[in-house]
């Protein structure tokens, strides 16, 4: 079977055939991917091995890999005080048949299932530590220096996305410039956590962003269960207060309200009343 997946059209790996991709890998780093085990997504197959570990495989086009590299779950390995999956090991190549990069990253096993979906519409049920180990680890994070950039969705998060997210939605005659770049996640959703034992997991984005980002990105994740996003802005609260933090408000609320909104989504009325109350707040100072 061929090692690659065709590059001439859209791909999706929830129905694109990966048998090779699969078998390279495992060959790669000497395992046995457990086939009873495979999640399939749309950039990227995870597996369970033989060895208790668990792969994750990305299939990534060159030109959304950035100048910094690809190797965010590598680079994240060495950031201290944050509850993550150990990281062991990676291979990487680069597709025969079109502009395409290959990368599988093996870790450790999550400590429990993930929360929930990205967008959440029930509660979980999480307990006090939960989310003092999540305050620890955000703020760890943030602690940390680095020189790479965030890149949310495999875009660079630069002062002019932010600014032209915010404009191109909102009317506003602030100014949007960011004045604390710290180091985020980068893509912080109740996908991407586990409970009830807290961890943080996909790493592959995260890179200096905007003050405020991953506790916003959280809270866009939770609007559709009023009490859980009350949550995250009270757990999150020193973020939220600051001038970047309300910038990046307006950044999340700008994607759910934005040009692709959904007419359900239950996130449009209270992205929306934020929206007027961040706005009034930025007019004033």
């Amino acid at each position: 079977m061929a090692l690659s997946v065709s590059t001439l059209q859209a791909v999706d790996l929830r129905v694109q055939p990966v048998g090779g991709v699969l078998d390279r890998v495992g060959q790669s780093l000497q395992v046995h991917l457990l086939p009873d085990t495979v999640v399939r997504k749309r950039r990227s197959v995870g597996a369970r091995t033989d060895r208790d570990t668990w792969v994750r495989i990305e299939r990534r086009l060159l030109d959304k890999i950035p100048d910094q590299g690809w190797n965010g779950a590598e680079s994240a390995a060495r950031l201290g005080g944050i509850a993550q999956p150990e990281w062991h090991g990676c291979v990487v190549w680069r597709d025969a048949d079109g502009p395409v990069m290959w990368r599988a990253d093996e870790t450790e096993l999550l400590p429990d299932a993930p929360v929930g979906t990205a967008v959440l519409n029930a509660g979980p049920e999480l307990p006090d530590a939960w989310w003092e180990a999540l305050n620890a680890s955000l703020d760890s994070l943030t602690a940390h220096d680095t020189s790479r950039v965030a890149t949310p969705d495999t875009v660079t998060l630069t002062q002019a996305l932010v600014t032209e997210s915010i404009r191109g939605v909102f009317s506003v005659d602030f100014s949007t410039t960011v004045e604390q770049w710290v180091p985020a996640h980068a893509d912080l959703n109740w996908a991407n956590m586990t409970a009830p034992t807290f961890s943080l997991f996909d790493w592959e984005d995260w890179g200096s962003a905007p003050l405020g980002l991953d506790s916003a990105s959280l809270w866009a994740s939770s609007l559709a269960v009023p009490a859980l996003a009350d949550r995250v802005r009270h757990e999150r609260r020193s973020d939220f207060e600051s001038r970047d933090g309300k910038l990046m408000t307006l950044y999340v609320c700008a994607k759910i309200l934005g040009p692709y909104a959904h007419p359900e989504d239950p996130r449009l009325e209270p992205a929306r009343r934020m929206t007027e109350q961040v706005i009034k707040e930025l007019q004033a100072v």
